[in-house]
C-alpha cells in the first residue's frame, strides 16, 4: 500500500489540530491551568468537533499509547519512601482512604439521581482523585468520558483555585522545603524506562485480562520498579508526556457534540454543587487524621484534598507541613481509585442492567 502523501487532506487536518494544541497548550501554561496539555488537547478536539465536518478520532492505537505512558508517569510517583510514611499510621489513613472512596461512590449514585446521568459515567466523573487517568480509561469501563472530564476538571479547578487560599488562611506560605519529586534522570533512561514498562506492561494485562490494562499495565510495572530500587528507573521525558496528555485530551474532545456540550451545561449546578459536598466529606475525613495520625490540620487537608495532586504539592512544599506526608496520602487514594474503578464499573453496570430488568 502506498503511503499517504504530505498533500492529503487527513494529514493537513491532523496537522492543524496538532498545531492548535501546541498553541493551547503554551497558553493554558502561561495561564496556570492544570494540566494545561490536557486541557488544551480538550478544548482543541471539542472546537474541530462542534466547528468543522472533518471527522476525526484519535485512532485506538494511539489513545492507548498515551494511556500507557501516563500510567509509566503515575507508577513511579510509588517510591519506598510512600510506603515508609504510610506505614506509621497504615490504619487510619487506609480506613480514610476507603471512606473517600466510598463518598465518592455515593456521591455518583446521587449525582445519577439528581441528573438523570447513568451510573458508570455520574460515579467516575465524582471518583476523587487520578482525574487524568479516569478519564483516559473511562469510556473502556462504560462510561460517557466527555462529561467524565467536565466533572473531574471541574473540580480540579475548583481545588487548583481553593488549596491556596485554605493554606494561606491556615498559615501556609512559610516557605518549606520542596516536596519530594519523582526520581530524576536523563532523558535516554527515561525513555528506556518508558519502553520497558509499556512492553512489559502491556504483556501483564493480556496475561491477566486486566481491565483498563493500557493504563493499569504499565502502572504496575512502573510501581513495582520504581519500589524495587531498579537502577533503570527515571521520569518520562517531558516531551513525550506533554503529548501523551495532549492526546488523551483530543481523544475526549473530539467526541463532543452540541447535545453532548449542552447535556454537560444542564448538570453543571449539580455537579458544583456535589463538588462542594465532596470536598466538605474529605475535609472531614482528613480532621480524623488529625489525632489519629498525629499531624497538623492543614497536613490533614491537604492530604485528604479530593484531586489537583500537584496543585496540593505546590503548596504542600510552600507551607509549614509535612510534604511526604501530603504525597504518600494522595498517592495511595490515586491508585486506590485507579485500581478499583473497574472492579466499581462491573458493580455499577451490575446495578444498571437490575433496575433495567424491573422497568
Amino acid at each position: 500500500m502506498p503511503r499517504p502523501a504530505l498533500t492529503d487532506p487527513a494529514i493537513r487536518r491532523w496537522a492543524v489540530v496538532a498545531a492548535a494544541s501546541a498553541a493551547g497548550g503554551f497558553g493554558a501554561a502561561a495561564l496556570g491551568v492544570p494540566s494545561p496539555a490536557l486541557f488544551a488537547g480538550l478544548l482543541v478536539g471539542l472546537a474541530f468537533a462542534l466547528r468543522t465536518t472533518w471527522g476525526l478520532d484519535v485512532p485506538d492505537l494511539g489513545a492507548r499509547g498515551a494511556q500507557g505512558v501516563l500510567g509509566v508517569s503515575l507508577g513511579i510517583l510509588v517510591q519506598s519512601s510512600t510506603l515508609t510514611e504510610i506505614g506509621g499510621n497504615a490504619a487510619p489513613i487506609l480506613g480514610v482512604t476507603l471512606a473517600t472512596l466510598v463518598a465518592t461512590v455515593l456521591a455518583g449514585l446521587a449525582m445519577s439521581r439528581l441528573t438523570g446521568l447513568d451510573r458508570p459515567t455520574a460515579s467516575f466523573g465524582m471518583v476523587a482523585g487520578g482525574a487524568s487517568g479516569i478519564v483516559a480509561i473511562s469510556r473502556e469501563l462504560g462510561a460517557d468520558e466527555r462529561l467524565v472530564a467536565v466533572m473531574q476538571y471541574l473540580r480540579v479547578l475548583v481545588i487548583v483555585v481553593l488549596t491556596p487560599l485554605v493554606a494561606g488562611i491556615a498559615g501556609g506560605g512559610g516557605g518549606g522545603s520542596a516536596g519530594p519529586g519523582g526520581p530524576s534522570g536523563p532523558w535516554l533512561e527515561g525513555v528506556a524506562m518508558l519502553v520497558l514498562c509499556l512492553g512489559a506492561g502491556t504483556l501483564l494485562a493480556r496475561m491477566t485480562r486486566l481491565p483498563a490494562g493500557s493504563l493499569l499495565g504499565p502502572l504496575i510495572v512502573a510501581a513495582g520498579l520504581s519500589l524495587g530500587g531498579v537502577s533503570l528507573v527515571a521520569p518520562v521525558p517531558p516531551a513525550v508526556l506533554q503529548v501523551a496528555y495532549v492526546v488523551i485530551g483530543l481523544s475526549v474532545g473530539l467526541r463532543f457534540t452540541v447535545a453532548s456540550l449542552r447535556h454537560a451545561a444542564r448538570i453543571l449546578p449539580a455537579t458544583l454543587g456535589m463538588i462542594a459536598a465532596l470536598i466538605l466529606v474529605t475535609a472531614g475525613l482528613g480532621m480524623l487524621l488529625v489525632p489519629l495520625a498525629h499531624v497538623g490540620a492543614l497536613d490533614a487537608y491537604l492530604a485528604t484534598t479530593p484531586g489537583g495532586l500537584y496543585a496540593v504539592l505546590a503548596a504542600a512544599s510552600t507551607s509549614d507541613v509535612d510534604a511526604t506526608f501530603v504525597l504518600a496520602v494522595q498517592v495511595l487514594r490515586l491508585f486506590a481509585m485507579l485500581l478499583a474503578a473497574p472492579l466499581l464499573a462491573r458493580w455499577l453496570a451490575g446495578r444498571e442492567r437490575a433496575a433495567t430488568a424491573r422497568l
